[in-house]
């Protein structure tokens, strides 16, 4: 069964020169158990896509979609409290920064058990702070921080940003979600940090069945800890498919840009070679190009690009391009 499924998804921000359609048309589905990667550069719309979905926008951004359903549930058509309430109990999100998104003024111990819910809860009243406090340490346990009492009184800029990080997922998971979004969680971390942390939330996706949307610059990263994969660009959907398909057989230029971008996978190069990259880079929000934004940068672009390409379906492969790369395949 689907958790989330969005069909042509439009985010329009509000300026005093007029609206700017920061997402056009962008579709995304995921299943129970689902390990999915949002990939694109900095800039692409991946995290306001993740905000939407948390119904965490302000009012200068509006969003249209054709569809935007949670477990069959149209979110269009409730209120925005009442989506709060829907997605704030099955959905959580683990932001890119963690020290900044944590109180500075707060131990860890307070924020993490103001995030346990109060219906895994039970007993008289005075029994239930114990209970908070036991909670708390098994999250602390389950994201693998050891000495939990040293970090349960501890304030966020006396930890490391691994630390917080963990922290960050402990409180994301204190109300058992059915989905996590994580938006670059190891951005600016170490390699060693970095493979933790994936190996944390792929233990969450095994033992739990929770569902993972993981937000990422790094495609070649994302393959090792995901299932499927959607590729954006400038606001738009590229590309979306399985892992393998992605990675082995990319249709869009955008993809295999990335793809080609990244040492690892140009292992035949001889050493301080350049890498292929395209020209140019992504455009700003004011001068977003008509058609297909990567026109621009495409080097495989003609006249007909400057319209929208329609998105097309191989077996469950999804390009959106006039002259993908399919025939090379």
């Amino acid at each position: 069964m689907n958790l989330l499924d969005i069909r042509n998804l439009s985010i329009e921000l509000t300026t005093k020169n007029g609206p700017i359609l920061v997402v056009e048309r962008v579709s995304l589905t995921m299943k129970e158990g689902e390990v999915r990667g949002l990939v694109g550069e900095s800039g692409s719309g991946k995290s306001i896509l993740a905000q939407a979905i948390m119904g965490i926008l302000d009012d200068r951004w509006i969003v249209h979609a054709d569809r935007f359903h949670w477990r069959n549930k149209d979110l269009l058509r409730l209120t925005a409290q009442e989506r709060k309430a829907v997605i704030s109990q099955d959905v959580a999100m683990i932001f890119q920064e963690p020290i900044a998104c944590l109180d500075p003024t707060t131990t860890v111990g307070d924020q993490l058990e103001e995030a346990v819910p109060d219906c895994q809860l039970n007993g008289y009243f005075w029994q239930k702070g114990k209970q908070r406090k036991l909670a708390v340490i098994n999250l602390l346990h389950k994201v693998g921080i050891k000495s939990h009492e040293k970090c349960y009184n501890s304030f966020p800029h006396q930890l490391t940003e691994a630390f917080c990080q963990r922290v960050m997922i402990a409180i994301a998971l204190a109300r058992q979600p059915l989905l996590l979004i994580a938006d670059e969680p190891t951005a600016a971390m170490e390699s060693t940090n970095q493979g933790q942390i994936f190996r944390l939330l792929a233990s969450l996706n095994q033992l739990k069945n929770m569902s993972i949307l993981l937000i990422s610059h790094d495609l070649e990263n994302v393959t090792h800890w995901t299932n499927t994969i959607t590729v954006m660009y400038s606001g738009q959907f590229v590309e979306a498919g399985t892992t393998e398909q992605i990675f082995n057989t990319p249709y869009h230029p955008y993809t295999k840009a990335l793809l080609d971008s990244s040492p690892k996978a140009n292992v035949e190069l001889p050493p301080k070679s350049r890498l292929t990259t395209l020209p140019g880079s992504i455009p700003v929000l004011q001068h977003l190009p008509i058609g297909c934004r990567l026109g621009p940068r495409c080097p495989r672009a003609q006249q007909v690009c400057v319209k929208a390409p329609t998105t097309t379906n191989h077996h469950g492969h999804q390009v959106n391009c006039h002259y993908s790369l399919k025939e090379n395949y």
